[in-house]
């Protein structure tokens, strides 16, 4: 269980005055709108919207996949975006994404699916082995290796999803909506288990979601989007107690039944 030891080390990220459109035709849709945010090493962010708020667009541009119009974001005194060529790439190693909907290789087995971006790096198999197995175990599918994501159940594959996002040893874990298509019993256990990684491995986590219940299981802190923009920020325990923004109010009236 050594590689799970130490994955913690970035010092801080910055979002610094970051907007992103996109057009459409002769329409231009402002996805993220100025907005700024610095996020310590080792937290655990919870990032919450209404559907169309910019939360996935947020991850898009933290996951480097989508460029900003304006703005940037800085891990320490790097820009992200500035970044090319080898230093992109071990940037993007930093970072373990869980993306929605698990994007599982089908005809792949457990193990192989883990096991395919270490592949990419021509790692030698005995240490891909020992890698893969250890994640396997961590996440909780010993003996599963061997099965297909056909005979999984969807708990078990987001243990995939996750177990996979871990292989390169992440400084920072992007989860995009992890729980949105499970059951409230396998939800509880998928936060627990990413709760389990953060303290064994003091990697910052961000959630991406919108269900309130998801933040107040998991998440020490919180970011309220609204229309692309960052409405609210704080502690978790602090906005669910007073929330200031009426679309946080909102929020809250929908799902205090189920809080």
């Amino acid at each position: 269980m050594g590689v799970f030891l130490c994955y913690g080390g970035v010092s801080m990220i910055k979002i610094d005055q970051l907007t992103k459109s996109f057009v459409f035709k002769d329409d231009r849709l402002v996805a993220i709108n100025n907005v700024s945010a610095t996020i310590q090493d080792g937290e655990f962010l919870g990032i919450i919207g209404s559907s169309g708020a910019g939360k996935s667009t947020l991850l898009r541009c933290l996951s480097l996949i989508e460029k900003p119009d304006q703005g940037t974001i800085w891990l320490d005194d790097v820009d992200l975006f500035k970044l090319k060529g080898k230093d992109l790439i071990r940037m993007r190693r930093q970072l373990g994404i869980v993306f929605q909907g698990y994007h599982l290789l089908e005809q792949r087995t457990v193990f192989d699916n883990i096991a395919f971006p270490l592949r990419l790096t021509h790692m030698k198999e005995e240490e891909i082995t020992q890698r893969v197995d250890s994640l396997i175990q961590l996440v909780g599918l010993s003996g599963k290796s061997s099965s297909y994501p056909s005979q999984l159940s969807g708990g078990q594959k987001q243990r995939v999803a996750i177990a996979r996002a871990l292989t390169s040893e992440p400084t920072l874990l992007l989860c995009d909506e992890p729980t949105s298509a499970l059951d409230v019993v396998t939800t509880k256990a998928i936060l627990d288990l990413l709760k389990e990684i953060h303290r064994k491995t003091n990697v910052t986590v961000i959630i991406i979601t919108h269900e309130l219940s998801v933040v107040k299981s998991a998440c020490d802190r919180m970011i309220v989007m609204n229309e692309g923009q960052f409405v609210e920020d704080g502690k978790v325990i602090d906005i669910f107690a007073s929330p200031s923004h009426p679309m946080t109010k909102l929020l809250l009236s929908y799902q205090e039944g189920v809080l």
